[in-house]
């Protein structure tokens, strides 16, 4: 069994159905996952001890490696499935379903005047 040195940390990736904790969320913001998002969400993924991954059903990606993330290209609608194997797997998958759901998308920009169309 190879593995693609692409996907590959600092050791082997789990396979999808091998992951001690995983959950599916669903990106629902008319910009997708773009830069910024998927920066937040690799910075929390980092923050993790286990080996977190996200795939969307063709590609299968390291969630704390930025230019993997990106090659998800998750527009608005598209289903992610996060999994995470390791001792803290849990809690990394439940922060990282919330960071999409309730944290990601909600302001289109962090300014005084995000509200007002200019």
């Amino acid at each position: 069994m190879s593995i693609d040195s692409e996907q590959r940390t600092a050791g082997e990736a789990p396979a999808m159905n091998d992951a001690d904790y995983q959950v599916e969320v669903i990106i629902r913001s008319a910009d997708g996952l773009h830069m910024r998002p998927a920066m937040q969400f690799v910075d929390l993924a980092g923050s993790f001890q286990s080996n977190i991954r996200v795939s969307n059903q063709q590609t299968d990606v390291d969630a704390k490696s930025i230019m993997q993330m990106t090659m998800l290209a998750a527009t608005d609608g598209t289903k992610l499935r996060i999994s995470a194997k390791g001792a803290d797997a849990q809690k990394a998958v439940e922060a990282l379903q919330r960071l999409v759901e309730e944290g990601l998308f909600k302001k289109k920009s962090a300014g005084p005047d995000s509200s007002k169309e200019g």
